[in-house]
């Protein structure tokens, strides 16, 4: 996508962190926005940030409920068009070991983290395609990589999102709809308080939401498939594939992947 001017942008999750970053980034490329969250009273702040940007317009969205996700569509389109641009970046975290966080809170990690990413992709999907120039781009992590003890359902749901991702990416270039990119979005630790108190492995340092909207800023210019950083990330791909398990599992005791979620307190830490 060479031009972002004339374009509409629908984030989710866009009153804060990386949302709103990605929000701002795209704003400021001269793109409208449409920014979607649940917490209606931090949507009202951002969308009054944004205005003075570029046309902001907000809706209340809580991302589990998908029958919600199709009234928000007719609205959008008849309130202001169909949509070029969707970031699908809502999501939770719950850390803890696995038989010690409440089940209920292990099934809304997949249902927000990737059972929403499916339905909003659904439900918005026809609109890119109908676009002559779209992209799609979905939030994962880079615990969609590696093994992550005491995430275990975050990480998962990551694994997800990025195998989701991949496969429409290469469903929509045989279909022939190769003039809508698709990117997934898999950083490290970010600096946005939902992994508050988490050590960051070695050699992998923490990075900020700004950091991580203007890769996704690059990955839709040049249409990349992936945002893989920091750097070190970029290598997880090779070394899981090249390295036997046990391999793997002693590298990340040692770089601290396996450790690091051990001192979490993050937005959703009881």
């Amino acid at each position: 996508m060479k031009n972002f001017r004339g374009k509409r942008a629908l984030i989710t999750g866009g009153a804060r962190g990386i949302g709103y970053a990605i929000a701002d980034s795209l704003a400021r490329e001269g793109v409208e926005i449409v920014l979607t969250d649940l917490n209606e009273d931090g949507l009202a702040q951002a969308k009054e940030k944004l205005d003075r940007i570029t046309r902001c317009h907000s809706y209340v969205l809580d991302v589990t409920r998908t029958e919600r996700m199709g009234e928000v569509r007719e609205l959008v389109r008849g309130e202001v068009g169909a949509i070029n641009i969707l970031v699908n970046n809502a999501g939770v975290v719950y850390g803890g070991p696995f038989l010690e966080v409440p089940l209920e809170k292990h099934l809304l990690t997949y249902k927000v983290n990737i059972e929403a990413v499916v339905a909003m992709t659904h439900h918005f999907l026809p609109d890119l395609i109908a676009s002559s120039e779209a992209h799609l781009v979905n939030l994962a992590s880079a615990s969609g990589l590696v093994p992550l003890p005491k995430g275990s359902t975050y990480a998962s749901s990551k694994w997800a999102c990025i195998g989701f991702t991949e496969s429409i990416r290469v469903e929509l270039q045989r279909q022939g709809a190769t003039h809508v990119g698709v990117t997934h979005v898999s950083p490290s630790y970010v600096s946005t308080g939902m992994f508050e108190g988490v050590k960051a492995p070695r050699l992998v340092p923490w990075i900020t939401p700004e950091r991580v909207a203007r890769e996704v800023i690059n990955a839709i210019r040049n249409n990349k498939p992936a945002v893989m950083e920091p750097f070190m990330v970029k290598l997880v791909p090779a070394m899981m594939g090249a390295l036997p398990t046990f391999l793997t599992d002693r590298v990340s005791d040692v770089l601290g992947v396996s450790t690091s979620m051990e001192s979490w307190r993050g937005h959703g830490a009881s």
